[in-house]
């Protein structure tokens, strides 16, 4: 009926079947000029509306330029609207216009008018359509406009042929020609717009944003392909990229904008949860309240009772529960199930888009198979015409190509839907951070808060990445039945049963592997933990020879964490068993039974490739089905993590008003506070009211409640009751210094703008400038992590500067003055804090602990648990002989006692003064400032050369090398990024440490694999041959039977020689983990001192950490996986080669372009990663900051500037991030076009050879051949996997050929006994701390008799700890020797030397493990030996009152024991080793009175026939020895007993006036 009209309406025939019989089929005139005309135009109508909409709602025309190209694409469209008014004109011409002879009767049908018009009218559309896109805000192209005319093109080729082919056959004579003529101007026109369409029109506004980022100004066909990426490909191929030749991030995609969307739909979602969470809460309180009223009923409480008295037990029933909730520690209730609605709503249009390029391509997949099917049937009908095949290879291209279109955007998306939920969630984790409550902040950890920001979104990042496999895996199982069981029937569901029995085995083996990483990564942790204090302590073992016993933990540790691996290995290799053997066993069993069900079923090429390459596809799905489940099951983990950290409270913003009104600056009215809400407070009704412009102290005794006083005031603790107000600014100088890792100017700057002469006197007062002076770069000098490479007293006195800098109008100061110097407190206390310093007229709040600046404060408020005892003047409350009188007098007491010191760690070291002392303290103030510093100085270098210091990623200050160092402002060089190709010797090399037995064993068992694939291909393909032999024939069971055997038999063999691959390569790697572990371990416990002084520990460890696991994991799995690919690839190649000979004339420069692409891909991509980890670091280091430093954040108000410099990272990372998983894109895209064609060439030159082949061998190259696109993609993924991986190889090598020290161990060993008098010689000696750095020891000759008693000082510099480390060996001679004993200590192996030496050391470092350990690592005491020590140590009673006792486990770094606990330990290992030569570094400056006294006693009693050298910071340690050495600049410039010296009037007695030492006080002693 539908045809009928429309033959009228043509006035030919629409449809008949005989136009496609025959070698040059066509289409009926009457279907293009209906059918191909309203396809294009159909689409164009549907679309333009959004277009048109657009036009019609600007009221204001933007000025926007009319480009060239806009005025050729209106031309092209006007002249297509003119051959339309032709083609209608030459119509009405022909039917009503004037006729020589006889009128024509017959009238052209009524499509020879509509069509004219309809294509008028659409031009016009056209025209206002593209007027509209060049009106669009960052419109450059239309996709839709191109797509039509790409449709129009397309569906315009068929009148084309029809109409050249009329041409040529009619030789030359054209029947119409006006029409002829019209369609093939109007066909050239559109082929004109077509280009015109694809090409970009930038308006000359969006030229800069397009330098920024090309993707802004791509046009469609750029998007599709990715090739805007081109430019970068090209430069990352040339050079090696850099974070400045990045893009910049288009406006969508930066962390304001995500964040931005992903704040307002989480705040609605989170204020829904909460509201549920108060509804379920208050379901659960009408339970409990029910449940109570039953059991006071049940209990005898008649109605009688009141309702008081019920109610009162309600409540104690309540409190009850809640104390025992409390006390079986249940978890809190939180607002739950808001996160994944939040994250939808956020990027829904990216998971729809993405959703729909998912659905397409599932279905897209299997065309290919129903394609080779009807390919098959071609090959095989030899009748059939040639055109069929073309045909056929042509949609085998065509819906290729599109598949890999929809694959590839599919995949965009969903990457950077992943992206953008992993910023979102980074983002407000850090939000959330900066404005948490107390209370909230005390459930979660730094280190959980980092793992939220680091594990728990790139947890959120995989599962939004693979989030639409959830529904795709089942529909793409669905879609195989349907497909499988059009091709064998029920023989299929045999091979679907085992794919799902095989399933549930694959879970059992991933749960299992599971398991062990989860026992591997405790095995690591217990490694990197030891390593860790192995390098922290590292100075420590070298003095005392442990080296050997740590590396024999190490080792043991690192053989457990083996062994784990091994097992993963072989459950790997069971998984690889499955995984090659499933299709296999699929295959065979379905074909087994399909054939055996009947004997008509007899295996033909069509069904046995068809269900292959079905098959095949069904691996996929089955295969990612648990891995999706698995990580759904972890993201829960992480969201419920996630949920209850930003479903937390904030801190409450109203707990501090600022009342103009208020005259006071600080007034507090009967507050009290608590650190948690249901906490019992901690300060009691305070009341306070400081007045603008005054000095008030606040002292007390420790735990009194002094530093909580200053956190209420900044509002951080929750209020019980009572208010409090500010009126003013904040700044505030914590007691625990924060500083930034940054330079010192930006840490005192902290935002404000830079004012030169203001900054120089903050420098001034807070006597900074001496430091500055001894760093190598001045305030340019950049501070590492925490502040590590200053000392206590420079970062307290760089946090007040900080404070002065910021001119606010409160301070508030908590004991800052407590890590300086007493020199420098009093300093500062004149010139910033106190009376006439630069804050004198501002309001200070200073918590204190140094009595001598209370004279001069205006009010003291002293604090006694919590309470406001007193408050008053100094003199009032002298006179009033209360709590405060009680505190000085203490003070007082524990003054005299010190004597006078000049490190210690507290001001109240300043002698207390009277009003008539203090006028003439200031005299010589500036000098004995300058000292100090350079003495607190000069212990940091001691530190850093005669102790050890704690450390992260960063290095000390190397004040020896700052002459080298002064032009460089960093502390530390930048760790080199490597570029370029890894060598080739690096592979040599890890195949080395496999084992070239493993390596060509595993490599024969893989090639053989590969054999054996190629060998069944070929036999299935013979095998549906028998279906030609045997046609018409019954099918001999004996041939049949051979048939399925050789095929399982070659199935298993696969099997077998994949698991044995698998295993030989595991147990290689293993093998090369351990060799390269070693080494390394070996080289870096032997490589001298000097090298962990110029290298941050960090880098250190990364090779124990990070490389090490990647040589572990990482490494075996890439080499497995390119192995597989290469192989895979060149199975596939080589069964088209057998099919189709002349194919190889297509593979080489197929291979060539694959080989080019790579090539520019491997340089960018394998950059882009490094960039990316390099620019992963400050988010983490930003965030750990933050945490540590929110108070201070907070006081000063500066929240908003580390929010924008938190995006300003996370947009750091994200632009290498995206350009990564685009090149990942752009390499996709062009290999699977690669792939495509190899398909497309296969079945062409199957179509061309077709009278010499087998439609099996076409059906096996083309089922090959549909295969390898994945498999060229993955090789160059595996490619690159590995040369990013192998560099862990290269860079674990480069520390294990670092020069070591000497030997251990030698030839020339000495006396079991020595050495015997511990007599010391110094013969000119002369020592550098590296070559080309200036000599320390400038000719150092003296003698030490045995049993002498040596005091070492000197200023900064003089060399006192590089005398020690010579001593050691830790820096070797320069020239000169030492004699020990008359044995010369560089002839004798460093552990003979170590040994025998014993040093206390300044710094007391334990490690983990038993007290015994720490005391005797290698057990060669007994235990009565170790206690008698302990018990000379005054720690007998101490360790017999732990449970334990000698097993005791000591943590990391000693910090379960006090640090006097830790001093008595240095001191019990000196007492068990009991050598005749003992040095002391300032063994007790790091505690209290007591615990030295009892060190003092010990050593003397027990050292008193021993050698003894003390290096003395304090002067008065070492007024009792039997002679002094008095160094400087590397010289002995005094040696004499401490009388004589300090006679003599020389450097000794100038050092001792500085440090308040009479002759008295050396006489007495």
């Amino acid at each position: 009926m539908c045809a009928a009209a429309l033959e009228d309406y043509c006035g030919s025939i629409f449809w008949n079947d005989s136009y496609l019989i025959g070698a040059e089929p066509d289409l009926p005139v009457c279907m293009q000029q209906t059918v191909l005309v309203w396809i294009p135009l159909g689409f164009l109508w549907l679309c333009a509306p959004y277009h048109l909409v657009s036009l019609c709602r600007r009221t204001k025309v933007e000025s926007r330029h009319l480009s060239k190209l806009y005025l050729c694409k209106q031309f092209v469209v006007s002249l297509l609207f003119l051959t339309a008014i032709a083609d209608l004109a030459v119509t009405i011409g022909e039917d009503h216009g004037p006729h020589e002879g006889h009128p024509s009767t017959e009238k052209h049908p009524a499509v020879y008018y509509v069509n004219p018009i309809l294509y008028a009218v659409t031009w016009i559309l056209l025209m206002l359509c593209q007027e509209a896109v060049r009106r669009m805000k960052g419109a450059i192209d239309s996709t839709t406009l191109f797509l039509f005319w790409w449709l129009l093109s397309v569906c315009n080729i068929f009148p084309f042929q029809t109409l050249t082919r009329e041409a040529v056959k009619q030789e030359g004579v054209i029947s119409d020609v006006p029409r002829f003529c019209l369609f093939f101007i109007s066909f050239g026109l559109q082929i004109i717009a077509l280009v015109l369409s694809a090409l970009a029109d930038v308006p000359p506004e969006m030229e800069e944003s397009i330098k920024k980022n090309p993707e802004v100004g791509a046009p469609f066909l750029r998007r599709i392909t990715f090739s805007w990426f081109n430019s970068m490909a090209v430069k990352g191929y040339k050079q090696s990229l850099a974070q400045d030749d990045l893009w910049e991030l288009k406006e969508a995609d930066n962390t304001a904008s995500i964040s931005q969307v992903f704040q307002s739909f989480m705040q609605s979602s989170l204020a829904a949860a909460r509201i549920r969470l108060q509804k379920r809460l208050k379901k659960k309180q009408q339970k409990n309240r029910a449940k109570g009223e039953e059991e006071a009923f049940e209990n005898g409480f008649s109605n009688g009772l009141s309702v008081g008295i019920r109610q009162d037990v309600l409540m104690m029933e309540k409190k009850g529960k809640k104390d025992q909730k409390k006390k079986n520690g249940e978890k809190a209730d939180f607002p739950k199930s808001w996160l994944y609605s939040t994250i939808f709503k956020s990027f829904k249009m990216d998971f729809i888009i993405s959703a729909a390029f998912k659905v397409v391509q599932d279905i897209l997949v299997f065309t290919g198979p129903q394609i080779l099917k009807a390919m098959i049937s071609f090959i095989q009908d030899k009748s059939s015409y040639a055109w069929v095949g073309y045909l056929y290879s042509l949609l085998l291209l065509v819906f290729a190509i599109l598949q890999s279109l929809c694959l590839q955007q599919y995949f965009q998306r969903c990457f950077l839907l992943g992206i953008q939920t992993r910023t979102a969630i980074m983002d407000a984790v850090y939000k959330k951070a900066i404005v948490m409550s107390n209370d909230h902040r005390k459930e979660s950890t730094v280190g959980e808060t980092m793992n939220m920001i680091s594990a728990d979104a790139q947890c959120f990042h995989d599962v939004t990445s693979f989030i639409h496999l959830v529904w795709s895996c089942p529909l793409q199982i669905i879609l195989s039945i349907i497909f499988l069981w059009a091709e064998i029937g029920p023989a299929s569901l045999i091979g679907l049963t085992i794919m799902f029995l095989v399933a549930p085995l694959n879970v059992l083996l991933t749960t299992k592997s599971r398991l062990l990483q989860v026992d591997n990564m405790k095995y690591k942790d217990k490694r990197l933990k030891i390593m860790n204090e192995i390098l922290n302590g590292i100075k420590i073992l070298k003095l005392y020879a442990w080296e050997p016993s740590f590396q024999t933990r190490v080792e043991g540790i690192r053989e457990e964490e083996l062994k784990v691996m091994k097992k993963f290995a072989y459950f790997s290799s069971v998984s690889t068993l499955l995984f090659t053997c499933t299709p296999l066993l699929v295959s065979v069993l379905s074909f087994a039974v399909y054939v055996l069900l009947s004997p008509e079923n007899i295996l033909t090429p069509e069904k046995a490739f068809t269900s292959i390459s079905i098959f095949n596809l069904l691996r996929f799905p089955l295969t990612m089905m648990p891995m999706v489940i698995a990580i759904l099951v972890q993201t829960e983990v992480s969201k419920n993590r996630l949920e209850k950290f930003l479903g937390g409270e904030d801190l409450e913003s109203n707990l501090v008003q600022h009342d103009p009104n208020v005259d006071s600056a600080v007034s507090v009215c009967d507050g009290s506070f608590a650190w948690e809400r249901d906490a019992e407070p901690l300060l009691k009704d305070v009341s306070l009211d400081i007045k603008p412009g005054r000095l008030v102290a606040v002292v007390g005794a420790v735990g009194s409640g002094k530093s909580s006083l200053i956190s209420a005031l900044l509002g951080e603790m929750h209020r019980v009751k009572g208010f409090i107000n500010i009126q003013g600014s904040l700044a505030l100088v914590p007691q625990q210094a924060w500083i930034q890792n940054a330079t010192v100017r930006d840490n005192i700057l902290f935002g404000s703008a830079n004012d030169e002469r203001r900054l120089q006197e903050v420098i001034e007062a807070t006597a900074l400038r001496p430091d500055l002076e001894l760093l190598p770069a001045g305030d340019l000098t950049e501070i590492g992590e925490k502040g590590i490479n200053l000392s206590g007293g420079q970062k307290q006195r760089i946090s007040l500067a900080r404070a002065v800098y910021n001119q606010a109008d409160i301070y508030l100061l908590d004991d800052p003055l407590s890590a300086v110097d007493s020199h420098v407190g009093k300093h500062i206390f004149d010139k910033v804090i106190g009376p006439n310093g630069l804050l004198k007229d501002k309001t200070r709040l200073l918590v204190t602990h140094g009595i001598s600046f209370l004279p001069y404060v205006d009010e003291i408020v002293v604090l006694l648990d919590g309470v406001i005892s007193e408050v008053g003047s100094y003199q009032s409350l002298r006179a009033s002989r209360g709590a405060f009188s009680e505190f000085l007098d203490i003070y007082a007491q524990e003054e005299r006692k010190r004597t006078y010191s000049d490190n210690s760690q507290d001001t109240t070291d300043l002698p207390l003064v009277s009003d008539s002392e203090d006028a003439h303290v200031d005299s010589a103030l500036e000098d004995a400032i300058t000292v100090t510093l350079k003495r607190e100085n000069s212990r940091r270098r001691s530190q850093r050369y005669g102790s050890i210091r704690k450390r992260k990623n960063s290095c000390l200050t190397k004040t020896e090398s700052a002459g080298e160092s002064k032009s460089g402002e960093k502390i530390i060089e930048k760790e080199t990024m490597e570029t370029g190709q890894v060598k080739f010797s690096v592979y040599l090399q890890y195949m080395r440490a496999i084992g070239w037995v493993y390596s060509i064993a595993a490599v024969v068992c893989y090639a053989l694999l590969s054999v054996t694939y190629v060998g069944q291909s070929l036999w299935l393909a013979e095998w549906t041959n028998d279906a030609v032999t045997y046609y018409n024939m019954t099918y001999p069971d004996s041939i049949r039977d051979t048939r399925i055997g050789v095929y399982a038999c070659l199935g298993l063999v696969q099997g077998i020689f994949a698991f044995l691959a698998t295993l030989l390569l595991a147990n290689g790697s293993i093998a090369a983990s351990r060799i390269l572990h070693l080494r390394l371990l070996r080289n870096i416990l032997r490589v001298p001192m000097v090298f962990f002084d110029t290298t941050p520990l960090g880098r250190v460890v990364n090779r124990f950490a990070k490389d090490i696991h990647t040589i572990d994991e990482a490494i075996p799995a890439s080499v497995r996986s390119w192995i597989q690919c290469l192989l895979s690839v060149m199975s596939t190649l080589i069964l088209i080669f057998v099919a189709t000979p002349i194919f190889i004339a297509i593979t080489i420069p197929l291979a060539v372009v694959y080989y080019i692409i790579q090539r520019f891909y491997l340089n960018s991509s394998r950059q882009l990663r490094r960039l990316d980890s390099v620019s992963r670091s400050p988010i983490y280091s930003h965030f750990g900051e933050t945490v540590m430093g929110l108070s201070v954040i907070r006081a000063y108000g500066h929240q908003e500037r580390f929010l924008k410099k938190n995006e300003k990272v996370l947009d750091e990372n994200l632009r290498s991030i995206y350009p990564w998983v685009v090149s990942n894109r752009w390499l996709a895209i062009r290999l699977e076009f690669l792939g495509n064609l190899v398909v497309f060439f296969s079945a062409l030159l199957a179509v061309i050879n077709r009278e010499n082949l087998d439609s099996s061998l076409v059906g096996l190259s083309i089922s090959s051949a549909l295969n390898i696109t994945q498999s060229l993609n993955w090789l160059v993924r595996m490619n690159t996997e590995l040369e990013t991986n192998i560099v862990a190889v290269e860079r674990v090598s480069e520390y294990s050929v670092i020069e070591n020290e000497a030997e251990w161990v030698n030839d020339n060993r000495p006396p079991e006994n020595w050495p015997e008098e511990g007599k010391l010689e110094f013969d000119n000696y002369m020592v550098r701390y590296r070559p080309g750095l200036d000599l320390v020891l400038h000719g150092v000759t003296c003698d030490i008799e045995g049993t002498e008693k040596i005091g070492i000082v000197g200023r900064t510099g003089a060399g006192k700890s590089s005398l020690t480390n010579c001593l050691f060996r830790i820096i070797e001679s320069a020239g000169g020797r030492i004699i020990i004993d008359d044995i010369d200590i560089s002839t004798i192996g460093l552990h003979d030397l170590r040994s025998r030496l014993t040093i206390i050391p300044q710094d007391p470092v334990l490690f983990s493990g038993s007290l015994r350990m720490n005391l005797d690592p290698f057990d060669r005491f007994s235990d009565e030996d170790i206690w008698r020590v302990l018990e000379l140590s005054h720690l007998m009673n101490y360790v017999l009152g732990l449970p334990e006792k000698l097993q005791y486990e000591v943590t990391e770094g000693g910090e379960n024991l006090s640090v006097g606990q830790r001093q008595l330990l240095c001191l019990a290992r000196a007492l068990l080793r009991k050598s005749r030569i003992l040095i002391l570094d300032e063994a007790t400056a790091a505690v209290d009175l007591e615990t030295d006294s009892l060190i003092q006693n010990t050593i003397r009693k027990e050292f008193s026939q021993c050698t003894i050298l003390t290096i003395a910071h304090r002067l008065h340690s070492i007024l009792d020895s039997s002679r002094v050495m008095v160094l400087d600049a590397g010289k002995i410039v005094e040696f004499d007993s401490p009388s004589n010296l300090f006679d003599k009037r020389g450097l000794f007695y100038a050092m001792s006036k500085d440090a308040g030492i009479t002759g008295e006080n050396v006489t007495a002693l």
